[in-house]
């Protein structure tokens, strides 16, 4: 007997499993409230160099500010540098600041800011940036905070990947709302930079839990025909949160209560979690069989299906558990030991390397669009909803594995199309901008529910964190890839749309699972392998030791 013939007896699509969807939702909404809040914590306003005697109006560019500070060469006044001694002209050019003073006949000698800046406050009343002058030679410290964090994830998905198929879901995900409210709280204390990385470091390994947990969470409860819907609702809630941080933003223009609004939700969430099932397939692979018999009587009860306390035999339960019960102590070494299971690994992490870095790389990047900050967050979080609508269509007729590699090429074309658009192009930049976005979105959405169904239900969430470990490293590289555009100004494009397409192509190598029964032992995934993976050795001694 399968679990999923267990399903079928306690209702395997309902009241019970929308209950848990439902349940499960908040760590949704709250991942890209944090994952996205560089957008405006990090925001850096227009600033200039912070002298004596300047005029209140920072927009009020007067003679007196271009007699002190030079001219970059599209016209502007410089943010970083200042002329020594005043200017008797007024449109004195500046040539570079890698040039010294002598280098031109008559050019004005200039200097670093040497009393900090003054920022415009019309749009943030405060960010990090303006809280601890991380402009101009310190920009890379602003940008190493989304790195930091991102780092943290990835530490984090592979301890709650492992942690999780040894100690239960549900008890995982306590820890990651206790700590990621802690640590956000702490944050917003924070009273140097140095402790601010330190605690968003931390809260990124909490948030971690959320990413490994949840949908594998959902998706257990369900059976085939059923988890994609669930898969693309869940992720609907991720596109909720996307917009709700735009209006939160927009309402919360210091970094300190912004980062209080988006960490305090977490406290009605412990709290929810009084009601949120433990997989019933975790605890059988475990042999708690007497759990997994209260939980499985409870969603027959929520589903309308009644049973007795022996409607269920324990039997039957019994003989689910022992066919189940192979790898009582998951090791990531067991996601490399067969051919299979070793082909799905490596694939998968290449594949979430580049969801990551694209995705990231366009959701952070929301300048240049011609629109503000608050507005272009908005479009990239209204932009995903016809997104999930599209992959839901998608995997159901064509497949998880051509929707992921169809996703991940449309997020390539789109960046290199937009290579080729010019800056007097504004509005090909904004739409190519979006629906590489949109691109993006659908192939971290498909990648989520295809990722959950190719692993077996004993190293589900071990496979979850390595492949998530692989993603997070894309994600903490995505900021500081946008540095390369002091290089040349395209490579950072042009390095997001070259992982995409590497992904895409790596995705066509995964096999399908769509009406494919999840897995539940190391066994029956080398069981579905090709010919050619089957005829190689595998060490079962080793799978069962």
């Amino acid at each position: 007997m399968r679990f999923e013939e267990l399903l079928d007896q306690v209702g395997s699509f309902g009241p019970f499993q929308l209950w848990n969807v439902a349940l499960l939702a908040l760590p949704r909404v709250l991942l890209p409230m944090h994952f996205l809040l560089p957008v405006f914590l990090a925001a850096v306003p227009a600033h200039r160099c912070a002298l004596p005697g300047a005029p209140a109006n920072f927009s009020h560019q007067d003679a007196w500010l271009e007699a002190h500070l030079p001219q970059e060469p599209d016209g502007t006044l410089s943010s970083c540098l200042y002329f020594t001694h005043s200017q008797a002209l007024p449109n004195t050019t500046f040539w570079g600041a890698g040039q010294s003073p002598g280098q031109l006949e008559g050019e004005p000698s200039t200097a670093p800011c040497p009393q900090g800046w003054d920022y415009d406050r019309s749009e943030f009343s405060s960010t990090i940036a303006t809280e601890w002058d991380l402009v101009c030679e310190q920009k890379g410290l602003n940008k190493a905070t989304s790195t930091f964090f991102f780092a943290g994830v990835l530490v984090g998905a592979v301890a709650f990947g492992y942690l999780s198929d040894r100690f239960g879901r549900r008890r995982l995900l306590l820890a990651a709302y206790v700590s990621s409210l802690v640590l956000g709280l702490a944050s917003a204390a924070s009273v140097s930079y140095v402790m601010f990385v330190i605690t968003r470091t931390l809260t990124g390994a909490a948030l971690a839990g959320f990413t490994i947990i949840v949908m594998p969470l959902e998706m257990e409860w369900l059976d085939v025909g059923h988890r994609t819907v669930a898969g693309v609702l869940s992720g609907t809630f991720w596109t909720v949160g996307v917009m709700l941080l735009a209006l939160v933003g927009y309402l919360i223009r210091d970094w300190r209560w912004l980062l209080l609004a988006v960490t305090l939700p977490c406290a009605p969430g412990i709290l929810s979690l009084w009601w949120v099932p433990e997989s019933a397939r975790w605890l059988l692979t475990q042999g708690r069989v007497e759990e997994a018999h209260r939980y499985l009587l409870r969603c027959a009860r929520l589903n309308g299906r009644p049973m007795g306390e022996d409607s269920l035999s324990r039997e039957a339960l019994n003989k689910v558990a022992t066919r189940e019960r192979v790898v009582q102590r998951p090791s990531y070494l067991d996601l490399l030991r067969t051919p299979r299971l070793r082909h799905i690994s490596l694939c998968c992490m290449v594949m979430w390397f580049g969801v990551n870095f694209s995705y990231y790389g366009l959701s952070l990047d929301v300048s240049g669009l011609g629109l503000n900050v608050y507005q272009t967050q908005l479009l990239f979080g209204a932009v995903e909803l016809p997104s999930k609508l599209l992959v839901y269509l998608f995997v159901h007729h064509a497949g998880r594995r051509l929707t992921q590699a169809g996703a991940l090429l449309g997020t390539a074309l789109a960046l290199g199309i937009s290579l080729l658009v010019t800056s007097e192009m504004g509005a090909w930049s904004t739409a190519l901008a979006v629906t590489g976005k949109g691109f993006s979105e659908a192939a971290f959405t498909t990648a989520y529910l295809f990722t959950s169904e190719l692993y077996p239900t004993v190293l589900r969430q071990t496979g979850m964190g390595l492949t998530s470990l692989v993603g997070r490293l894309g994600g903490s590289l995505a900021p500081l890839a946008a540095l390369l555009d002091g290089v040349w100004l395209s490579l950072p494009k042009l390095a997001y749309g070259g992982i995409a397409l590497l992904a895409a192509c790596t995705a066509l190598l995964l096999p399908e699972t769509r009406q494919a029964q999840l897995p539940e032992t190391i066994q029956d995934v080398e069981r579905s392998a090709p010919s050619s993976l089957q005829e190689e050795e595998i060490p079962m001694k080793q799978v069962q030791d």
